[in-house]
């Protein structure tokens, strides 16, 4: 099993990324909505949705929204919320799921970069462009990586809902790998992200056929900065 697959369907990582606030995700989603303008009815793709935050606040808004994990566990939950304009799959993000059927395509909170080896991120680009219409629209939502490399914490204990998680971070071959101990659970888990640059990402989906856009570098849609914004957001449009 792959560390992404352990890690995703445990409760405690559910536990850990509780601080994330539905607030922050809303006022991106609006000010991404406000920049995008897609038309009422769009046809929406939400790549590794986990339990369905972003789908519910799109299909909110009336578009016609699929959500897709590869954890069985998220999926199950996230079904939940259907409703005639939002369904959820079970679905591997390297695979294509529909073609040419979908307006715009999003990947939020740095859900990609995943994967051992090089060729799994490449066929999960092409599997993005395969879903989009022709002149489609793609947001990709990552991590900078220069602003993370100046931030790492390397070590620090949390203790959330009485448990306790000791985390250790380090760039490991251009990888950011988090170590996750739980000592009173005697469990560990791993998150291993690759720590693309900008020019990373157009090589990887421009050799896709899509073609980069825009870029943002926070959640209020201000400029990408390399050295200083916390975010790489990247809008895509399929050739």
């Amino acid at each position: 099993m792959d560390w992404f697959e352990n890690w995703f369907s445990s409760p405690y990582y559910k536990i850990l990324y509780q601080h994330r606030n539905q607030d922050d995700a809303q006022l991106f989603l609006q000010n991404l909505l406000a920049f995008l303008k897609p038309n009422a009815g769009a046809r929406m793709v939400d790549i590794a949705c986990g339990e369905g935050r972003f789908s519910n606040l799109l299909a909110q808004n009336n578009f016609d929204v699929i959500g897709i994990d590869l954890s069985q566990n998220s999926i199950r939950k996230a079904k939940e919320n259907e409703q005639e304009n939002l369904h959820f799959y079970v679905q591997d993000m390297r695979y294509p799921f529909y073609i040419n059927y979908f307006d715009f395509a999003f990947n939020f909170f740095t859900s990609f970069g995943y994967f051992q080896y090089n060729r799994d991120n490449y066929m999960a680009a092409r599997s993005f462009r395969a879903c989009l219409k022709p002149n489609g629209i793609l947001v990709i939502d990552y991590l900078n990586r220069n602003y993370i490399l100046q931030h790492l914490v390397a070590q620090e204990t949390k203790v959330i809902d009485g448990i306790e998680f000791n985390i250790h971070r380090r760039l490991e071959d251009n990888h950011f790998i988090k170590e996750i101990h739980l000592p009173e659970k005697h469990l560990h888990f791993k998150e291993r992200v690759a720590a693309f640059s900008l020019d990373d990402f157009k090589q990887m989906f421009e050799s896709a056929g899509l073609t980069l856009e825009h870029t943002f570098g926070d959640y209020q849609l201000n400029p990408f900065d390399e050295m200083n914004a916390p975010r790489l957001i990247m809008v895509f449009k399929k050739n």
